[in-house]
């Protein structure tokens, strides 16, 4: 007898934590039991009936093995346990038990069966499947054992995931980085339904302000960054599916409590104390599964309810670019001058998360298997906006973001015959946003005030929340089949989204106020102004964004298994066509200017997307992988939304130029920079600056008509953004049952999204250094004037960046209790634009660079270089009966790449972005005796200026490149402890436990501090050129050098809790 279940297959469940796994065939829901069948001489045991049942629901699955011996059953429910009979009336039978299934993976059972004389049934007892086999590309998977083990003080999938050493999760933002891709290109399902931020504004990727669904209705989570099947779409990072849990014939569930407070955190990070101020935070909640109808239908449900805190950073204080006399100065003059209150620095503020799913599952026969899900999640948190480590907002700049999120999955599963399955799916989910400024009610508009040390202080309401609103509908639907040919398994299928989207978002509504200095915010002198609304009408409802789209895919797959070898190749064709039948409003001015009109969408756009996928079984103890394809998704549809909202007619834009009372002094770029003393105009209802704006502004807005306004528009030639994977990797057990694996990952950009300024042109003359000088383009329908910011999003023309992604993975499950995990990833990873970003105007300007026209390939915003994992985990009986569960996470990765830049002097080289403010062109390091750089500075200020240079190891002579600095490495360590109780009833237990999240912190505080370089760029010095060409430089800010510290990241916390099972 022959049982090739294979040591790849049967590596211990620990395996899956060292996330450098392959797995999953399918953006699936489900997963699969296949193999083939021979009987003792070799030949295809043809027409042997396979019967797989899963215990919990007591559902069965008959198929036969087919003439070439292969037999495959797909729509498996995830987890188990499964027992799979081989019946054969020719042969001994044999009999499988205890199989546990992974989201997307096929579990092998390949089988020489005996002669009946031999022996009347054969019982093997397998194992869960090894994350590291099943699939053709790199990836991770995550069963039911890591989600309740792993330190997970957040309950969310991201402290599961991070174990990944290619997934970095960035505490202070919440963000997840795959491979040193750009999280907005990350794509998040649960139940095959697609659960990621569809609109593109959350930096965490999700729709909503944490995990929009609860934890404990998880049953595993799979991350995949190359899955080579052509089911796969809507990523270009790493896709993280989800996989609900199931009711089966038995009750069963739970229920957790866990709390924190001020007392149970860090106070103080590298001998400086930390004011976390006073709270408290608790999380409760349940899930049940049950049987309505034996065997039949079957029920889940979760609730969880989080009643917490959301604390803030003050990065502009500890970078020191904000002085506390800064803050006082300003908070004084608000009030006496403005009679505004500008609020204070809490350290944290309330918030609120709750979660709601409900699954029910029917067993409608043994070929025909349905489920339905609703999710409902409603939270909200309070965000800082403007939070840079040069920059300060006071609380009532603060504004309340929330979302409440619904969704709906039925999906179908269908066995018509042996030979032919099938899967319908149709979803639709609903999203309606909640943003708004603290202190809305009080109308006042936002100001900046400058500091001399080169910070920006921020007070009233976000000019990016006094008009914003959006909400959105998915519509999702999925017809596959999948036929059993011989050898061959041919999958088909069609699916389809629809997006339905209302967006308002209208800056500068109630007006924005920028000031050079605190003294000239005393003084009432603005440097800049802006007011924005509806043309004709100053109702900013005018301008909300409403349009819809649909992607339609189509896809094909054969995969072919060897008869010679244990091996399976696999290709598929995916094809992609966007439709939409809205367009902008046509700007007949754009259309004169620049030759095309404005309004190209997404609407007839496709690509086709080839894919092929090796797996090869070379012994038993090793498996090979390969796969090569062409993926794309992910792009946030805020960017086409941009072209809605600002069509340059419907809404008017005013500045301090459209002032008569302005005066003009000569600005340290040589250029007349324009001043308004604020309380000279008139304003709106005669009211206070801030409060009202200038009368002259309100009315150009109404009497405009029709706009000329900036306007956002898509290329008419543009193409989906896509990635070429190619990756190569093994996974080795040896007899000691170590598993090891290896993957190798690239990825090569192809028509990269960037944003270009069509009003900007390249002079044609340079800097000494070799930058372009840039210039407006003459504006035709107003002879002696230019324009500015009518950005274009369009391709990289050339290179749009590669990636290289390397990792190593080894683990073991001990007989003793003891299982441990290491993982380690390198990371190359560039790009052109990391659009960041969901405002045009903030792709554009948000990237350090030398030429606007052409930024040129650097290191992402998002590479991590080095990064270490690790998991060590120890289970004992100390008390017979009940458990006692020790798990330690750790990782360890070098600092997030950062720049160093000029300060307010991008307009000295004609580089106009950030409305004339820019802080993105990159710093030229002067030579000792530099002929082409003097210096507006005291002595004192220049030797500290060669002393940062020396310091920090810049080329003299060159330009520093972007994101060329790297911060700190960061090192932390989290741990949980559970120690299982008595029940009150047979089978149930209890569970105390307490987590510990940055352990290394309260061991040390001067360990576990994450820092971070300024957003952008480090704004150094400023520049201006004199009439020889030479570079002016002044104003060096030394609190501007190095990464400052991320302190709600960096301290350590604990939480601790009670859970009952049953």
């Amino acid at each position: 007898m022959k049982i090739q279940l294979r040591k790849t297959a049967l590596s211990l469940a620990i395996a899956a934590c060292v996330g450098v796994s392959s797995a999953a065939i399918a953006n699936e829901t489900t997963s699969a039991i296949k193999g083939q069948i021979m009987g003792p001489n070799g030949n295809p045991a043809a027409g042997t009936k396979v019967t797989i049942l899963h215990v919990p629901s007591g559902s069965v699955k008959t198929t036969q093995v087919n003439d070439a011996g292969y037999f495959t059953a797909k729509g498996l429910r995830v987890g188990g346990p499964y027992k799979v009979v081989v019946d054969s009336d020719v042969y001994a039978d044999q009999e499988f038990n205890n199989i546990i299934l992974n989201i997307g993976n096929d579990y092998p059972v390949n089988v020489a069966l005996e002669p009946q004389s031999n022996m009347e049934q054969i019982v093997v007892t397998g194992a869960p499947i090894s994350a590291m086999s099943g699939g053709t590309g790199p990836a991770s998977t995550f069963t039911l054992t890591d989600l309740e083990n792993q330190p997970a003080i957040n309950r969310d999938l991201k402290d599961i995931v991070r174990i990944d050493p290619r997934i970095t999760i960035d505490d202070s933002r919440g963000s997840i980085n795959c491979g040193g891709g750009n999280p907005r290109y990350n794509s998040l399902t649960l139940d095959g339904v697609r659960m990621n931020d569809n609109f593109g504004l959350s930096s965490n990727g999700y729709p909503t302000i944490n995990a929009p669904f609860s934890f404990d209705s998880i049953e595993q989570v799979s991350a995949e960054l190359a899955p080579f099947d052509v089911q796969y779409g809507g990523f270009t990072s790493c896709n993280i599916n989800a996989v609900t849990k199931s009711g089966g014939n038995e009750l069963h569930g739970g229920v957790f409590f866990d709390y924190t407070n001020d007392s149970m955190q860090g106070d103080s990070i590298e001998g400086e104390d930390y004011d976390a101020g006073n709270y408290t935070e608790k999380r409760y909640g349940f899930n049940v599964g049950l049987p309505l109808i034996e065997d039949k239908l079957f029920l889940f449900t979760s609730y969880e309810k989080l009643e917490g805190v959301k604390q803030f950073n003050y990065g502009g204080l500890t970078s020191g670019s904000v002085t506390a006399d800064d803050l006082s100065r300003v908070q004084a003059a608000s009030q006496s001058l403005y009679n505004y209150d500008a609020g204070g620095m809490p350290s944290s503020s309330p918030i609120d998360d709750e979660k709601i799913l409900v699954k029910l599952d029917w067993n409608i026969n043994e070929n025909h298997r349905a489920n339905i899900i609703y999710n409902y999640n409603d939270a909200f948190t309070i965000s800082q906006s403007d939070a840079d480590n040069n920059e300060l907002s006071l609380s009532n700049h603060f504004y309340e973001q929330g979302a409440e999120f619904t969704s709906v999955v039925a999906s179908l599963y269908s066995d018509w015959s042996d030979d032919f399955s099938t899967e319908v799916r149709l979803g639709k989910s609903e999203l309606d946003a909640r943003v708004e400024s603290l202190d809305a009610a009080s109308s006042f508009g936002e100001m900046q005030i400058k500091t001399e040390n080169g910070g920006t202080i921020y007070i009233g309401p976000d000019d990016s929340r006094q008009s914003n609103d959006l909400n959105y509908d998915t519509t999702t639907a999925k017809f596959a089949g999948t036929y059993y040919l011989d050898q061959h398994t041919i999958t088909a299928g069609y699916e389809y989204e629809e997006l339905e989207i209302f967006n308002q978002f209208v800056q500068h509504t109630e007006g924005e106020w920028r000031f050079a200095s605190v003294k000239d915010f005393e003084d009432g002198i603005a440097s800049s102004l802006a007011y924005d609304n509806a043309a004709g009408t100053n109702n900013p409802t005018d301008l909300a964004a409403n349009f819809s789209y649909a992607q339609h895919t189509f896809y094909v797959q054969d995969e072919y298994s060897f008869t010679n070898i244990d091996a399976s190749l696999t290709f598929g064709l995916r094809y992609d066509k966007y439709t939409s039948d809205d367009k902008p409003n046509l700007n007949d001015n754009y259309t004169t200017r620049y030759g095309f009109n404005n309004q190209s969408t997404f609407d007839g756009v496709d690509l086709i997307q080839p894919r092929l996928g090796f797996q090869w079984y070379a012994t038993d103890a090793l498996e090979v992988r390969a796969g090569a394809g062409l993926f794309s998704g992910g792009n946030p549809n805020v960017w086409l939304s941009n072209s809605y909202s600002n069509d340059g007619i419907t809404k008017a834009t005013t500045s301090i130029y459209d002032l008569s009372d302005t005066y003009f002094v000569e600005g340290s770029d040589g250029k007349p920079d324009p001043f308004v003393d604020l309380f000279v105009p008139e304003n709106v209802n005669g009211g206070t600056p801030g409060y009202e704006v200038p009368q002259e502004l309100y009315d150009k807005v109404a009497s405009s008509g029709a706009g000329d306004s900036n306007v956002n528009a898509v290329n008419p030639d543009f193409e989906m953004p896509s990635e070429w994977k190619y990756s190569l990797g093994a996974t080795y057990t040896t007899e000691n049952d170590y598993v090891i694996s290896v993957d190798y990952l690239y990825s090569k950009k192809k028509d990269a999204a960037t944003l270009v300024d069509l009003a900007l042109k390249n002079s044609g003359n340079t800097t000494f250094d070799g930058r372009p000088l840039y210039v407006g383009v003459d504006d035709i329908l107003n002879p002696g004037k230019t324009r500015s910011r009518d950005y274009l999003l369009t391709n990289v023309d050339g290179d749009s960046g590669d990636s290289s992604v390397i990792s190593l993975g080894i683990s073991k499950q001990y007989d003793n209790g003891v299982n441990f995990s290491f993982g380690y990833a390198y990371t190359d990873s560039d790009d052109v634009n990391p659009m960041i970003s969901s405002v045009a105007d903030s792709n554009y300007s948000n990237l350090a660079l030398t030429n606007p026209g052409n930024p040129g390939v650097a290191s992402s915003d998002y590479e991590i270089p080095h990064r270490f994992t690790m998991t060590l985990g120890y289970t004992h009986e100390f008390v017979d009966g009940y458990a006692t569960r020790f798990n330690l996470f750790g990782e360890a990765y070098k600092g997030l790449p950062y720049s160093y830049v000029y300060n307010s002097s991008d307009r000295a080289f004609g580089d106009v972005n950030n409305y004339g403010y820019g802080s993105r062109q990159l710093l030229y390091v002067p030579l000792e005796n530099d002929p082409n750089v003097v210096y507006d500075m005291s002595a004192d200020e220049i030797n500290e200026f060669n002393e940062f240079i020396a310091s920090e190891g810049l080329k003299r002579g060159e330009i520093t490149g972007r994101n060329s600095q790297n911060a700190d490495w960061f090192v932390k360590f989290n741990f949980k402890l559970t120690q299982e109780l008595p029940g009150f009833m047979e089978g149930h237990k209890g569970e105390a436990f307490f987590v510990i999240d940055n352990l290394t912190n309260l061991l040390n505080d001067d360990w576990g501090v994450l820092k971070k370089g300024s957003f952008v760029g480090n704004k150094v010095i400023k520049t201006s050129i004199d009439d020889e060409g030479r570079y002016v430089y002044s104003d060096f800010n030394s609190s501007n050098v190095g990464t400052t510290t991320e302190s709600s990241a960096s301290v350590w916390q604990m939480r601790v809790g009670v859970k009952y099972t049953f």
